[in-house]
């Protein structure tokens, strides 16, 4: 059996918007009640799309969740683009990005909390940590960056991460973070 060339952008097209909808159904749900209230039946009746379906874009309920925080990184890394931060200092303009992220990820405290809960948990391998590096190398660098400073980010980052921790624990509030990644990020990156 041939497929016709005309109908593969079609259904591959189908086949995104189709992938979208159970993300989207996952995040929603993951903001109400946390991983927990991802059960995949509920995740596929939501999205509209068979159980089978879902086990096929989605092999286990972590795949999932690693899809839902790549989607809020896409978001991330698009309002990057559109607006970079603007500050003068490469520390500054680390911690303008690590502070739009805290604010996007706080939007939805229960999807944060289900987010790096599964994250820190899981045995499904993500680039999560390579990508927000990535994101500061961009926003702290002037072009390419040495091995000491893709550490020296790195390092923030890991700060970044444990500050988010405290914050959903409700150890911490966003001005604290604010202060103590400045702090981090003016003596990390102090040489860039």
């Amino acid at each position: 059996m041939t497929t016709d060339p005309a109908q593969t952008p079609t259904r591959a097209r189908s086949q995104h918007q189709r992938r979208r909808r159970i993300v989207q159904a996952a995040a929603a749900l993951a903001s109400r009640g946390g991983v927990e209230a991802m059960q995949m039946r509920t995740v596929a009746e939501r999205a509209g799309v068979a159980l089978g379906t879902l086990y096929r874009y989605f092999p286990s309920k972590m795949d999932l969740v690693v899809a839902v925080v790549s989607e809020e990184m896409d978001l991330l890394e698009g309002s990057m683009e559109r607006r970079p931060p603007g500050s003068s200092t490469p520390a500054s303009r680390a911690v303008e990005l690590l502070m739009r992220a805290t604010r996007g990820l706080m939007r939805e405290p229960e999807l944060a909390d289900a987010l790096i809960r599964s994250l820190l948990l899981s045995d499904v391998k993500t680039n999560f940590g390579s990508r927000m590096t990535s994101m500061l190398l961009r926003v702290a660098s002037d072009g390419d960056a040495t091995d000491e400073q893709r550490t020296l980010v790195g390092a923030l980052n890991s700060v970044w991460v444990m500050e988010m921790i405290e914050i959903l624990r409700g150890h911490s509030s966003a001005e604290e973070t604010h202060g103590r990644l400045e702090v981090a990020a003016e003596r990390l990156l102090a040489d860039f």
